[in-house]
């Protein structure tokens, strides 16, 4: 028989959130076709509760011409298995609020990648200075499959809550639930009180449905 692709952690080992398991590489999951990356039409936007009430956006040479930085952090997939370690190196999502500053009242973000696909996230999630718009992993750029060129990495929540394929971000006022919370997944994503299922909202953790 074939060597697993899983190693268990010791139950100790702090890394590793409760019914997670290590993965051997990286699965490339994702729902849909992979897009064609179009460089001469892509954009970045950041839109909705604006401080100046105006849309900003970023070519794709203006948004590569942004400061970088790079997060070592772990990826936790809701599927139960996480990548340990990844160096990853990109745009901070700090950086985009400090250049595109919210409004007054602002308290969520919803990331928006290609097919009109959504996560919804928490501002304090999105303004952690870990949380990183990521076009690369381990000093290589993201391929195709996992996200180029742009995608969200959110160490502190499950993997569905950092979107590939990237294409704008809405400062919003009110919560309100992306792609998969609106198909029964947890509104928080807190892998370490494995937040999976919306079934498990206590209440305050969600917007009314």
């Amino acid at each position: 028989m074939g060597q697993s692709n899983h190693e268990p952690l010791p139950p100790s080992d702090p890394r590793l959130p409760p019914g997670q398991r290590v993965q051997r590489g990286w699965p490339a999951l994702h729902y849909g076709p992979v897009p064609r990356f179009k460089p001469l039409t892509w954009d970045l936007q950041v839109f909705g509760a604006t401080a100046s009430a105006e849309k900003h956006s970023w070519d794709f040479e203006a948004f590569s011409a942004l400061p970088r930085a790079t997060v070592v952090a772990d990826l936790h997939c809701v599927t139960k298995f996480s990548v340990l370690g990844n160096e990853w190196t990109g745009v901070s999502a700090a950086a985009v609020l400090d250049l595109v500053p919210p409004a007054p009242g602002v308290t969520h973000v919803m990331v928006w990648a290609e097919y009109g696909y959504s996560a919804n996230l928490r501002l304090a999630d999105f303004a952690d200075p870990r949380t990183l718009l990521a076009t690369h992993r381990n000093g290589e750029a993201l391929t195709a499959e996992h996200g180029f060129p742009v995608r969200l990495v959110v160490p502190q929540l499950y993997a569905w809550k950092g979107p590939k394929w990237v294409r704008a971000v809405e400062y919003m006022r009110a919560d309100r639930r992306g792609f998969w919370e609106e198909r029964g997944y947890h509104n928080l994503a807190d892998p370490w009180r494995e937040q999976r299922y919306s079934y498990q909202e206590e209440p305050g953790e969600g917007p009314l449905r």
